[in-house]
Formats: C-alpha cells, sequence, structure tokens
C-alpha cells in the first residue's frame, strides 16, 4: 500500500508500525533523507531492502532507534564516549558506529561484528519508531548509488511501487546524510555529514580525524554515489560559467551549479538550467540533492559545479558532490573528458 496523503494522522503513523511488524518496507522521513526502513530483526525484510536497492549486501545498513535509552540493547562495550556524544548530538543527523549486540542480524551489518546506530530527529521518524518499539535497519529510499531523496515524491519516483507505505513528513531540513562516528578505538569520522567535525571536536575536546579508508565498511563510502543521471564536473568557482559555456558549444544539455559569489551573472549563462547556491551552507545542504534530482528533471547531460568552503557541514557539501563527480565506467569518462576537467 502507498499512502499519497501529506496529513501526519496518528493512523499513518500506527499503520506504517503494522507494516514494519509485518516484515514490510516502509519509506519515513529523518531530518537528514528519507529512509527505507525495515524491521532490523527480521532478516527477510532486511534482505528485502537490499534488493529493492540494488544494493550489496556486504554494505551495512544503519539501525535508527527510538531513544538514546535503547543504546545498549544494540551495541556491546558502550563506551563513556558513545553516551557522551548521544547526550549531546541525539536525537540528530550522527551515527555512531560500535560493536554489535548479539540482537542485530549479519545481514544488518554486512557480516561485520559492528553496527551504526542513530536517532534520527524527525517527529514522525520518532513517533514510528516509539510505536514500533525496536530497530529499523534503514539506508536511503532510492536505488543504490543515486541521489538521495529528501521529499516523499523522490522516493516514489525513484522506488515506486517496491515500498510497501511510503509516509510522508515534507521536506528534509538537513538534507545530507548523517555524520558517521567510528567508536570502536579513537573516534574517527568515517562519513562526514549533518555534524560537523568542529562541533564533534568540541564537544569531546579533542581532535577527531577524518578517514578516507577504514576497515569498518559504513554507507557512503564508494567513489561513485549520490549521482544522478547527468555527469558532474567539478571545477574552481571561477571557472563554472566558462566551462558551462565550453560544454555549450559543444550541443551538450547543461546544468549550472553557481557558486553564490557568481548568482548575478546567472541570467548570462545560456545553460539549459541554472541554479544559484544558497549564500548559507546548511541552506545549500539542505536543498543539494533537490538541485541533483531537478539536473535530471530537466534532462541535462552534465552539471558544472565547484566545491564549498570544507568548513561545517560544507565538508558533507564537498563530500557528495565529490562522489557524485565519481567514476562510473571508462565509457562515460571517456565521453565526458575535456579540457578543464
Amino acid at each position: 500500500m502507498i499512502s499519497d496523503q501529506p496529513e501526519l494522522a496518528l493512523d499513518r503513523i500506527e499503520c506504517a508500525a503494522r507494516t514494519l511488524g509485518a516484515g514490510g518496507l516502509v519509506a519515513f522521513p529523518t531530518e537528514t533523507v528519507y529512509g527505507l526502513g525495515a524491521d532490523a530483526e527480521n532478516v527477510g525484510a532486511v534482505e528485502r531492502v537490499f534488493a529493492v536497492k540494488g544494493r550489496p549486501t556486504t554494505h551495512p545498513l544503519i539501525v535508527h532507534l527510538g531513544g538514546a535509552h535503547q543504546l545498549a540493547e544494540w551495541a556491546a562495550d558502550v563506551p563513556d564516549t558513545a553516551h557522551l556524544i548521544a547526550e549531546r548530538f541525539w536525537p540528530g543527523p550522527l551515527t555512531l558506529v560500535l560493536r554489535r549486540a548479539d540482537r542485530v542480524p549479519r545481514a544488518v551489518t554486512g557480516g561485520l561484528d559492528t553496527v551504526a546506530l542513530r536517532v534520527p530527529n524527525h517527529p514522525v521518524a520518532l513517533e514510528t519508531l516509539t510505536a514500533f518499539g525496536g530497530g529499523v535497519a534503514a539506508p536511503s529510499a532510492n536505488r543504490f548509488g543515486e541521489v538521495s531523496p529528501t521529499t516523499a515524491r523522490h522516493v516514489r519516483e525513484g522506488l515506486g511501487a517496491d515500498v510497501d507505505y511510503v509516509l510522508d513528513g515534507g521536506p528534509c531540513s538537513v538534507g545530507v546524510e548523517s555524520t558517521i562516528v567510528d567508536l570502536t578505538g579513537e573516534p574517527a569520522i568515517l562519513r562526514p555529514g549533518g555534524v560537523s567535525r568542529e562541533d564533534l571536536e568540541h564537544v569531546l575536546g579533542r581532535a577527531v580525524s577524518v578517514r578516507a579508508k577504514s576497515a569498518v565498511r559504513v554507507p557512503g563510502q564508494f567513489p561513485s554515489h549520490y549521482a544522478p543521471r547527468a555527469r558532474v564536473l567539478l571545477v574552481e568557482p571561477d571557472r563554472v560559467l566558462d566551462n558551462a559555456e565550453l560544454l555549450v558549444g559543444r550541443g551538450r544539455r547543461v546544468g549550472v551549479l553557481l557558486p553564490p559569489e557568481f548568482a548575478g551573472d546567472a541570467a548570462s549563462c545560456s545553460a539549459r538550467h541554472v541554479i544559484a547556491v544558497p549564500d548559507s551552507a546548511a541552506q545549500y545542504a539542505q536543498r543539494l540533492y533537490e538541485f541533483l534530482h531537478d539536473f535530471d528533471r530537466h534532462e541535462c547531460e552534465v552539471i558544472v559545479a565547484s566545491l564549498p568552503s570544507p568548513e561545517g557541514i560544507g565538508s558533507a557539501i564537498a563530500d557528495r558532490l565529490g562522489r557524485a563527480a565519481g567514476p562510473r565506467d571508462q565509457a562515460s569518462r571517456d565521453s565526458d573528458r575535456f579540457n578543464g576537467r
């Protein structure tokens, strides 16, 4: 059953919880992106998540909880650091990687002895998790490697009838996935996201490393990820317009993510679709995936963009754009190669 009603009635929460309890898949809103949820202890339901997404079964899922009080039920040997971080950032866009408790199926963890846990900061998600009572394993509600959904419409367009129930909670407020922090050793960020490195360091009172590679597999580590159908070309900010015009001259259908400092030049750009990036990094993050979806709707072949400053949530934006621009296959790389790339 697919829900198309925007109202957040209690019966819709209960319907979502019942669907999860029956082994079904529920797309639900969080503050970051929409998740494709299944009962984390139902191996058959979890395996269906992987099948619907087309996701490698070795790629772990995040287990969503209704509150920090459930942490010890899902993780073993929880360090004080985990409680400190959870107290400050949960509910919120931060995921903790810890040793898994026995109740966590290896189907959820990709065969690893670690589990990724978070408490989302969205009233609909929290009500659903409370009504369900258990953990919900959920990646983003889209096909693997594609742009994450930040509205219920994105979910329906991407997954269609493969989802048993879509719970519409409006657009996501953060817009990029959670920060993932490995706490199985010294704290380290494995994926930048909605909580900045600076905020995490402030709470911990120490420097926190960011690992490009880790023995602990977590979501979002593939070189090509979060990718629209259009190719993404990253150049220096002052080269965005020149590269866009070069591609237009070659007959390409071009989209442009125009840096804020060049917003005044948008009207003079002959690209098919031009989006001026918001001045606020938080607003940019919130709308980044909306922008990428929009370029696909305009049937752009290539998107010309630049990376923002990596401070704060800008680090997450840069990570997502970098992976959206990652290599897909040799043929497409060759077809998109030109001066300035």
